[in-house]
């Protein structure tokens, strides 16, 4: 199995509000980076964790675990939602869903 691409968990955090302007600020992502191994969920897995076919879905699997709070995935330019998350002994495995 190869560990070639490379995978952004995004953390979200909210724009604080100004007083004096009385608007929100900005929204600031932040990311952390790491090698996983992707590949396309296989179909009967999607019975299990959707009950139906899903387009989009992917299957993550990292070398360690991912310890960190996260919001979402970022695969190059597309943005995911974790559907599905176990550990193994070592590794860790994710089942996701492109945000549409």
């Amino acid at each position: 199995m190869r560990y070639d691409t490379m995978i952004y968990f995004q953390k979200l955090t909210q724009g604080e509000y100004d007083q004096e302007t009385g608007d929100y600020k900005d929204d600031s992502v932040s990311e952390d980076q790491k090698q996983a191994s992707v590949m396309d969920t296989t179909t009967q897995m999607m019975q299990v964790v959707y009950g139906m076919i899903k387009q989009g879905s992917l299957t993550l699997q990292l070398q360690n675990h991912y310890d960190h709070p996260f919001d979402q995935i970022r695969i190059e330019n597309k943005i995911y939602k974790v559907d599905y998350s176990r550990k193994l002994r070592t590794k860790q495995t994710f089942i996701v869903s492109e945000v549409q």
